[in-house]
């Protein structure tokens, strides 16, 4: 087994479900980032090489390759940027958006404006990645093998359909779950609360 091989092989899988109802949003970040996030880099550091190898191999005779290669090409360019830009910008809000709840202080001031703004725009790049690997699942009449597909080959489509389905994991738990709650809480944190002191309304309030 050639080098490359052997760098697939040593790749995480992905992760299994969990039940996040209860948890803080702080720790489902953790889980994303540590476990998709991590899985998603570690099998595109591999898919567009081994794309671009099989394609060079079969593609004379399955001209359907070359689609794969620019697909998998796309879903690098577009999933490597995503998880950069809610790790920088829309997690670290959610985070600190949460400890101020707890801590009753007021949350940074985001230079977006509204949670609801990147987490418009995640989901909509959520989205278009999903339909890049429709386009996939198309091209290669849902990952069917041909009789003679080499180690590499099999390697290229079982990698492919064990990304799409950590993407679905992935996306379900932001979109579902943390998302809804990110916008809730910034309900929460926007709703103001008023304390009246002991005598500060004389005699005319009713309690």
């Amino acid at each position: 087994m050639d080098e490359l091989l052997a760098l697939i092989e040593t790749e995480p899988k992905p992760a299994g479900e969990h039940s996040w109802g209860s948890a803080d949003m702080s720790a489902m970040i953790g889980f994303i980032v540590e476990t998709h996030h991590r899985y998603t880099r570690s099998a595109l550091s591999v898919l567009p090489s081994l794309a671009r190898k099989v394609r060079e191999v079969h593609g004379e005779r399955r001209p359907e390759l070359v689609s794969v290669e620019g697909l998998v090409k796309t879903i690098a360019d577009q999933m490597l940027p995503h998880m950069l830009k809610e790790e920088q910008v829309l997690f670290p809000y959610v985070t600190a958006m949460e400890k101020a709840l707890k801590e009753g202080t007021e949350p940074p001031t985001p230079f977006f404006g509204t949670v609801r703004n990147p987490v418009r725009m995640m989901m909509l790049e959520h989205e278009t990645v999903g339909e890049v690997f429709a386009e996939v699942r198309s091209v290669t009449e849902s990952y069917a093998l041909p009789e003679d597909a080499c180690t590499s080959y099999r390697l290229l489509f079982e990698r492919l359909v064990e990304l799409e389905t950590d993407l679905h994991r992935h996306v379900h738990m932001e979109n579902n779950i943390l998302f809804p709650r990110a916008l809730e809480a910034e309900t929460r944190v926007a709703a103001p609360t008023f304390e009246v002191a002991p005598g500060a309304c004389g005699g005319g309030c009713q309690h």
